[in-house]
Parts: C-alpha cells; sequence; structure tokens
C-alpha cells in the first residue's frame, strides 16, 4: 500500500450510521480516518420507504462447500422473466458492516430490476467484512471486524471473493442469463470489491457500477478492463472515501480513453449518493441498458 493513496497508518476503524430500518457500518476512510466527533459519512433522515417489489425479494441460502458452511444470499427476479429469452444480472454487493437484505433494498433497485426485465443477486461476500479479495486473499488489513476474531478463516478474502463468483455461477445455471449482460455493482466496500473483482475477471462483465468505492491498490490496475464501460458514483462529502481518491481514478479512466460517466454528487455523503436515491440508480441502469460485452 502507497502512503500517497491513502493514510492508513494508526487508522481507527470508522463506522458509519446507515438509517434503514436498522444500523449499518459502511467502509473506513481511504483517504483517512471518520474526523472527530463525526459518526460517519451518513445523514440522519426518515426511514426508507417500502417498496412493493421487496415482497419478491427471496432470502436465500446455498452450501458453500469450500467454506463448509451454509451461506445467505438474496435475489430479485423481475416479472417478465422470460425462462426462453436471455435475461441481464446484476450482480450487488453490500459496504462493511452491512449485508445483502439491506444493500437489494436500496432504493429504486428492484424497481428499476422489475421495469426493466433484470435479475438482481446480492451476494454475502463470506461475512459483513470480508472485502470480495480486494484486499488480498488473507484477513482484510483495513476494516477488520472488532472483537474476537478466532472464527474468522484465514483465507477469508478467498472466500469472500468466491462466495461472489458462486453466486454468479448459479444464477447462470438456474436462469437465462445473457452472457452478454452481466453487470457488478457495490458500495463502499462493495465498491472497492467492484473494481477488484471487474479487473479480475474482465471478461466476466459488460459494465461495473463502484460507488463510493473503498479501494486499496492502484488506479494502474485499470489497464486490465480498459476495454469495460464503468460508471462511477461518489460524494463531494464523502467522510469516509476520499473524493480525491476517486477521482484520480477516474483520472485513469480518462487516460486509457475508456468508456465512463462519472456523477460526482455536490455535498453528497457517503451514503445518500445511493442508499436513498433512486435518480443516481436510475442512472446506473440506463449506463447497463447501454452495454454489451
Amino acid at each position: 500500500m502507497r502512503a500517497r493513496f491513502f493514510r492508513v497508518s494508526g487508522l481507527s476503524v470508522a463506522l458509519t450510521l446507515t438509517l434503514w430500518t436498522g444500523v449499518s457500518a459502511q467502509a473506513p476512510a481511504a483517504g483517512g480516518a471518520t474526523p472527530a466527533g463525526q459518526a460517519g459519512g451518513g445523514r440522519q433522515g426518515a426511514a426508507r420507504p417500502q417498496s412493493p417489489t421487496f415482497a419478491r425479494i427471496q432470502a436465500r441460502t446455498y452450501d458453500f462447500k469450500e467454506a463448509g458452511t451454509p451461506m445467505p444470499y438474496e435475489v430479485y427476479v423481475s416479472t417478465k422473466y422470460d425462462a426462453s429469452k436471455p435475461t441481464p444480472l446484476i450482480i450487488a454487493l453490500h459496504g462493511l458492516g452491512s449485508n445483502p437484505t439491506q444493500l437489494i433494498r436500496y432504493q429504486g433497485l428492484t424497481d428499476l430490476a422489475e421495469e426493466r426485465g433484470y435479475i438482481v443477486a446480492a451476494p454475502m461476500g463470506y461475512n459483513t467484512g470480508g472485502w470480495y479479495g480486494s484486499q488480498g486473499t488473507g484477513r482484510p488489513r483495513v476494516g477488520a471486524g472488532r472483537g474476537d476474531q478466532s472464527a474468522i478463516p484465514e483465507n477469508l478474502g478467498e472466500l469472500s471473493e468466491l462466495d461472489v463468483m458462486n453466486v454468479l455461477g448459479m444464477m447462470r445455471t438456474e436462469f437465462n442469463v445473457d452472457g452478454s449482460r452481466i453487470y457488478l455493482f457495490g458500495h463502499s466496500m462493495g465498491g472497492g470489491g467492484t473494481w477488484h473483482i471487474g479487473m479480475k475477471h474482465p471478461e466476466m462483465f459488460a459494465a461495473l457500477a463502484p460507488v463510493a468505492p473503498a479501494i486499496y491498490s492502484s488506479e494502474n490496475d485499470l489497464e486490465a478492463i480498459k476495454g469495460t464501460p464503468v460508471i462511477v458514483v461518489q460524494g463531494d462529502d464523502d467522510r469516509l472515501v476520499d473524493v480525491a481518491v476517486t477521482r484520480r481514478w477516474v483520472e485513469k479512466m480518462k487516460s486509457l480513453s475508456m468508456k465512463y460517466e462519472y456523477v460526482e454528487v455536490p455535498g453528497g455523503s457517503h451514503t445518500d449518493v445511493i442508499t436513498a436515491n433512486p435518480g443516481n440508480m436510475k442512472k446506473i441502469f440506463d449506463f447497463f441498458d447501454g452495454a454489451r460485452r
């Protein structure tokens, strides 16, 4: 890790309150720790509206053989799904301390999936802080869980990433997924996971959507996906992921002549740019609608 990218030495892991139906933690600051007196990047607000589509969200588990444990994930299948026709798929990755149940209920996600005929699958990533392999195959260096770590496997990063790929594979087996329209979307830790998995499997995804992405590698890695369209969403008042870091990745995309869209929200926090922002969710779907492998 290079100090010019992130200040992580002596970092105190920050937890941000996401006022949902409960509390969830997001990623620690990619540009430094949360300032004293700040709870994190979230803002106070009312409980989120309940979409009628939530009734169709499926809470599932599968036998994660490589980990020796059952693993939860959640799925939404549009009522427009027709098994005789290839269907677009979004793999959606949650943030630190969050889970598939919360992420799949971000405002607009299942409404737009219903309207446009998508399948959405939200893996756990082994646990709420696995980082999807973006910090290596072992335990994470930044944003690790607190308290007793004895039950956390030494290869947490490997298992977290593998869980995502297992769920993707199960979706392709169960449904008629359009292989040219598989998309990866993630928020915070999940945004970092979107960068990592997208760059590791450039042949797999038609487009990526990292939102407020907590990423601890170099933007030079983007060379691997210079042919993959990317939409990035970031608030300029994010207290957990430094907007300067995201801007640097965007500048690298520009230098590589990548097809990309950058949505920077003036005054936007770590959470309000996506958790309760159906307008930004629509921009992601619009971008995905125009992307094919």
